[in-house]
């Protein structure tokens, strides 16, 4: 059964997930559900251009369609979606032998600035370019958390399936990003003065 376009929007990603095994067309609405957040983060994470981030969605996207088989209906699927992609986009740099570099737009800097910041220690008006200095300087762990939540706006628990990591873990990695992303920003201001 192909499911019509306007029952799409209240169908839960789990229902498409059925129907998408019971026909195939139906994957699509997910692939349309999730196409420009998955593309987003692939950017996010990898710094590559569009269209080779568009080249991994799709890689991406083949893969899930694989896979469907072997979703488990208990995680949100948006999860499994996400790891999915993320194991792309490091499987595809690995064959390439480059380190990923990030590409942020101006108000993912600023949503993380937000999210960041305390009153005394950090300066909401930051410089986008300082934040890119400071993510540059971080470890991947690290960036990748703060991206996953505060970015992405993923909770702890999505966090937790798309890093294969439990949610303590994903707890204290979030805090120690931050702590991180502190003292970089404020070694950062020392030696402007």
């Amino acid at each position: 059964m192909i499911v019509s376009d306007e029952s799409i929007s209240e169908k839960t990603d789990n229902e498409l997930v059925a129907m998408s095994l019971e026909n195939q067309e139906n994957f699509l609405y997910l692939v349309q559900r999730y196409e420009k957040k998955l593309l987003s983060y692939i950017i996010r994470i990898s710094g590559v251009k569009y269209e080779d981030a568009e080249d991994v969605l799709q890689d991406a996207f083949v893969s899930m369609f694989l896979k469907l088989n072997s979703f488990d209906n208990g995680l949100k699927f948006s999860s499994w979606a996400y790891r999915v992609v993320r194991n792309q986009t490091i499987s595809e740099f690995r064959k390439r032998k480059v380190r990923p570099l990030q590409y942020f737009e101006e108000n993912d800097l600023v949503r993380l600035a937000d999210s960041m910041g305390s009153d005394d220690h950090f300066d909401k008006k930051v410089l986008q370019d300082e934040i890119r200095t400071i993510l540059d300087q971080m470890d991947k762990k690290y960036r990748e958390v703060l991206v996953l939540k505060f970015l992405e706006e993923k909770d702890y628990n999505e966090i937790s399936d798309i890093l294969k990591k439990p949610v303590g873990t994903v707890g204290t990695l979030v805090n120690r990003a931050k702590k991180k992303f502190l003292v970089i920003y404020e070694k950062i201001n020392k030696s402007k003065i």
